[in-house]
């Protein structure tokens, strides 16, 4: 339902058509639902409940119920291998000594010391088929039956939602934002994103489509439904269109199996390549770099049928190789191998984006009497550059004053890697001179406020979504870097997955690490307890649904707390039919059972490639703890991953991100100070309408402001 994906997209609840009448009674129920599960519902979408007639207050309310449920999890049956979780757990040695004991049991007796000797020395002994090993050992009903009631704390999340409009504006508004965003999705907004193109295929367009990917999946619904294409100007606009068609992959990281074609499909296909090539030849030169692919797409385009569009046969004879077609990337490269860095800026100064990308590596290699050239051109360039381009190398340029301790390289899968930083620092008046001439080209380009602007001070430490290729989708999910408090005296991590056609065993553990990033020790399914830290049990099997929790009380000796999934056996995170991972943050005294949706701080989706999750990490600060995002996968290996293999590996990506500095939103209010009114919010609002900054916005916000909150912080990125 496409008021469900609003509500949790937006956190707003598209205002329903239906009859009115007095459904004061639903709307309490629908407040009353919400609590439990941490959300509560503004005024005004209590009274639009409340004025509608039953059935489309019943509507509507089940909705909303289902909607948020999804949104932290809770639509799923969380339980816990030990039904006492997180007392009770028993030691680990003797738990297995007992699953043992169990197994060699004999005629009703118990198994001897020497009996349970003879069984292990016989190399014979698989844990996994133990007796009641991995399995659940009761129901649901019973580990609900055995925990106390929740107790409310006063830090317990309550999450806002708002009133909207009907369905079809706020669905067009939302189709508009991520079609019109200057920053890439990930592949949960690629979807929303088709499914609402449907719909809005002949209504209101984004004035700019700046993103690539953003084009070929719209494009794609307009071929099939054979519309005019929109935005297309590469030669690569058209190989994307045809993966995503295809139902491929747009970002051209992995081959496509192109699909056959209608002839009305190839038609608009050849006439755009036509088109394109035909306004501008060297665009002819970026068809070598994909030229396999150009060479299938070709297969079953059969551009030898048209002579209509000869522009458009060019492209596949380069791909063939029958022309030759240089890019300004290759042009730029033979200069650079010729030691002619000058040069090689000049030729780059024609793709201002492309340049300032490869600004370091310019520099680095410039002479001398070079550098001042390719100062110039990147000054030059800046004003015809994107603000996300911008502000990425602004990020960059901060983080060259010193060598990194290790470099960090992430895919756009989020797969991680490192390796030793060999690049030279820069100099630091050169540092100097990029970053001033950044700020000032960033500065120039933030719109003018029209109103006071607010700030909350929780969202100074969320870095800047320059990429949503960087970030999972799910509940209160930050970008990489992101920094948010951590409050209560205890976190709970817990994940959860379901199979989907064979027997998938995942992992939780938690390695700690010391301030050097050494480790201080682990708990997962070889180590239930340490320092306080406690594993509610290994589930080797999910066919219906298995979650795994972790506690960890705050006074841990560790200085960092990394959580992480392993794949023991079975699905990836991409095969698995769900998977997931979050935390809840609660006080030592407020019992419950192990997992309560009010206490859900954050929750994500585990869909990236690889056979390790590392969504997060908790760094212990001058300020208390944090929480800081990681979104990473490591490779693993493709069975039996343990945290006791990978804590070197762990150590190593968790010290480079956490040494890194992420350009954050204050960075940006930093440069809003110099032109207007920032006040930090601490509570109370001013009269007049204001301009406010936050993870949420409170709910009584003056009439006329506008807020910029966590699904909208990709609008504060100057274009």
């Amino acid at each position: 339902m496409i008021e469900k994906l609003i509500i949790q997209k937006t956190l707003r609840v598209p205002a329903s058509t239906g009859a009115a009448g007095d459904s004061t009674p639903v709307a309490r129920q629908l407040d009353a639902a919400l609590l439990d599960v941490g959300f509560s519902a503004s005024r005004a979408l209590l009274e639009h409940v409340g004025a509608l007639a039953t059935g489309p207050a019943l509507d509507l309310a089940a909705t909303v119920v289902s909607a948020v449920r999804e949104l932290v999890g809770d639509h799923v049956r969380h339980n816990a291998y030990f039904i006492g979780f997180p007392h009770d757990v028993p030691d680990t040695v003797e738990f297995w000594t007992e699953r043992l004991r169990a197994a060699v049991r004999t005629g009703g007796g118990d198994a001897t010391d020497a009996q349970l000797r003879d069984a292990v020395a016989s190399g014979g002994v698989n844990l996994l088929d133990l007796p009641g090993y991995g399995t659940y050992r009761h129901t649901y009903a019973e580990l609900l039956a055995a925990h106390d009631a929740l107790i409310a704390a006063a830090g317990d999340r309550v999450t806002l939602l708002r009133l909207g409009d009907t369905a079809d504006v706020e669905a067009e508004r939302l189709y508009l934002a991520l079609a019109g965003s200057s920053t890439p999705h990930g592949e949960a907004d690629l979807a929303i994103l088709s499914e609402l193109a449907v719909a809005s295929v002949d209504g209101a367009q984004p004035e700019q489509i700046p993103v690539r990917e953003n084009r070929a999946v719209l494009n794609a619904i307009r071929l099939v439904l054979g519309r005019s294409l929109v935005a297309v100007d590469t030669t690569t606009d058209v190989l994307r269109l045809a993966c995503q068609a295809s139902g491929g992959d747009t970002s051209l990281v992995t081959p496509t199996r192109f699909r056959a074609f209608r002839r009305r499909e190839r038609r608009i296909l050849l006439a755009a390549l036509n088109e394109v090539v035909g306004a501008s030849p060297d665009k002819l030169g970026d068809v070598g770099r994909y030229a396999e692919r150009w060479k299938r797409l070709g297969e079953r385009l059969h551009p030898h049928e048209y002579a209509e569009w000869p522009h458009a046969r060019e492209v596949f004879a380069v791909a063939r190789g029958e022309r030759r077609a240089h890019n300004l990337a290759g042009r730029a490269e033979a200069a650079i191998r010729a030691g002619a860095v000058g040069p090689a800026a000049s030729v780059l100064s024609a793709a201002p984006g492309l340049l300032l990308r490869s600004a370091d590596r310019l520099l680095r290699l410039a002479s001398a009497s070079e550098r001042t050239v390719v100062v110039e051109a990147v000054t030059d360039a800046l004003g015809s550059a994107s603000g996300r381009v911008l502000c990425s190398l602004r990020e960059h340029v901060g983080n060259r004053l010193t060598p990194a301790s290790a470099r960090m390289y992430v895919n756009r899968s989020r797969r991680a890697w490192v390796g030793p930083d060999e690049r030279p620092p820069l100099p630091a008046e050169l540092v100097a001179e990029l970053s001033m001439l950044l700020d000032a080209e960033i500065s120039a380009r933030l719109p003018e406020p029209q109103r006071p602007l607010v700030v909350d001070p929780e969202v100074l430490d969320v870095a800047l979504p320059l990429s949503g290729k960087a970030a999972e989708d799910g509940f209160a999910v930050l970008p990489r870097g992101s920094r948010a408090s951590v409050s209560g005296e205890l976190l709970r991590f817990f994940t959860y997955w379901r199979q989907t056609s064979r027997r998938t065993d995942y992992d939780l553990s938690v390695l700690l690490l010391d301030a050097d990033f050494r480790t201080a020790g682990q708990v997962s399914w070889t180590n239930y307890h340490h320092d306080g830290v406690v594993h509610s049990g290994d589930l080797t099997d999910a066919k219906n649904g298995a979650t795994e929790f972790i506690d960890v009380p705050l006074t841990v000796g560790g200085h960092y707390v990394v959580p992480q999934v392993y794949i023991y056996a079975g699905e990836s995170f991409d095969e698995v039919a769900e998977s997931m991972f979050g935390y809840q943050t609660r006080t030592r005294d407020q019992r419950g059972a192990p997992f309560d949706a009010r206490t859900v701080r954050a929750r994500s989706h585990m869909r990236g490639q690889g056979r390790v999750a590392l969504p997060m990490v908790f760094a212990k600060g001058p300020r208390g703890w944090q929480a800081v995002w990681l979104h990473l996968y490591l490779r693993g290996r493709p069975s039996f991953n343990r945290v006791e293999e990978n804590t070197f590996n762990t150590a190593d990506r968790v010290r480079a991100l956490m040494e890194r500095r992420y350009l954050t939103v204050s960075y940006l209010v930093d440069r809003w100070r110099t032109r207007a009114e920032v006040m930090m919010w601490n509570g109370p609002l001013p009269d007049e309408p204001v301009t406010f900054i936050g993870i949420e916005a409170p709910e009584d916000l003056p009439d006329g402001s506008e807020a910029y909150t966590l699904d909208r912080l990709g609008e504060l990125i100057p274009a």
